[in-house]
């Protein structure tokens, strides 16, 4: 444990550098593939020597340059600042009100914010979820699959059974209901009746089409339906929910939990799952946390194994851990699951550390 005073610990400096992984299975969906996993890797440095690490998800390379000058540049205006995240929290939102905290500002942000507090943690000696107030616990996971099909898609699910997952979720919204059952059924066949089979649409369908493909779900032992339209519709989640028996899940795309507080306000859905990232970071995701405990909501993750296995065990409501691993090819130590769960490492902060030589390998360089 570093013995420096932490309200005497300032921030030295920011790096990023981005680099494109390989993905063992292409996320394929029902609007588009992501092949790759590009990223931005941050190295937040403090002048006791701690060093806060956390990575991006910017979806789409095209993206990796922009998302990394964009934390440079915020990083350059938090030299000196204090290393105390919810006071950097709000240092960022005044920096950015004429702008706006939204799009690559909002993700550089949450990427520093998360940063921010693993070296806050690493300063303390403590892992990140015992510095807020919890402890290491197994945390309930779910294999998070792709528009699979059904050869490659039974063959992923009973690999997830194999290895004690309680869960899985696959992507569906192909071109036809009878596709959609076909897999859906292939699925449950192979894992029986004991693992929740969970379905995710990623915003593929109208209204009416959602209400009418999730009746004739509702006969499959199907646990949750996620994003059945376009994410922003709150409206349009609450007119499904009306009308159907399943519970519907959203909350990967709020960017910040004002956009969380408006979709419960419309009562828009059963369960929750934000993104740390687009929540606004470890900060963020504390306040969506209490916005789910106020309302009884389940309250699941989505990617950011990593960090969301430290904030769903202090998540009153916590739910389900989604097991997708965006950056593993990139990590000193993967995060372990066992069993169907996932514990926080016990390293001081949330065990994120870079395999060097495979950031070299996929580093991707500005021209």
């Amino acid at each position: 444990m570093n013995t420096a005073n932490a309200s005497d610990i300032v921030i030295t400096s920011i790096h990023a550098r981005a680099v494109n992984v390989p993905l063992e299975h292409p996320v394929r969906t029902s609007v588009g593939v992501i092949s790759t996993s590009p990223l931005v890797l941050i190295d937040l440095h403090a002048s006791d020597g701690s060093v806060g690490r956390a990575y991006l998800f910017t979806y789409t390379p095209m993206a990796l340059e922009a998302t990394r000058q964009m934390v440079l540049a915020l990083g350059e205006a938090l030299k000196g600042q204090p290393l105390a995240p919810l006071d950097l929290d709000r240092l960022l939102a005044q920096r950015l009100r004429l702008l706006g905290r939204t799009g690559i500002a909002l993700m550089a942000c949450a990427g520093i914010d998360m940063a921010a507090w693993d070296a806050l943690a690493v300063a303390r000696g403590l892992p990140l979820v015992e510095l807020l107030g919890g402890r290491r616990r197994a945390v309930p996971a779910y294999d998070s699959h792709s528009m699979d099909g059904v050869e490659l898609g039974v063959e992923r699910a009973r690999r997830a059974v194999a290895q004690g997952f309680g869960a899985i979720k696959t992507k569906v919204g192909y071109a036809t209901l009878a596709e959609d059952l076909r897999v859906v059924r292939a699925l449950r066949q192979a894992i029986g009746d004991d693992t929740q089979l969970l379905v995710d649409f990623n915003q593929g369908l109208s209204v009416p089409e959602a209400v009418r493909r999730i009746h004739a779900f509702e006969g499959e032992g199907i646990a949750w339906v996620e994003e059945p339209t376009l994410q922003e519709d709150y409206a349009g989640h609450a007119r499904i929910r009306e009308q159907v028996r399943l519970p519907i899940q959203i909350g990967e795309n709020w960017c910040g939990p004002g956009e969380m507080a408006k979709a419960l306000d419309a009562s828009a859905c059963d369960f929750v799952m934000p993104d740390a990232m687009k929540i606004g970071g470890v900060t963020g995701w504390l306040r969506a946390a209490a916005l789910a405990q106020a309302r009884g909501l389940p309250m699941s993750s989505h990617i950011f194994q990593e960090v969301s296995v430290h904030l769903l065990a202090v998540t009153p409501t916590c739910h389900l851990l989604e097991r997708m691993d965006l950056a593993g090819p990139v990590l000193a130590e993967p995060l372990a699951f066992e069993n169907g769960t996932a514990i926080a490492p016990p390293q001081p902060g949330t065990g994120i550390a870079w395999n060097e030589d495979a950031v070299r390998r996929f580093e991707v360089r500005a021209c």
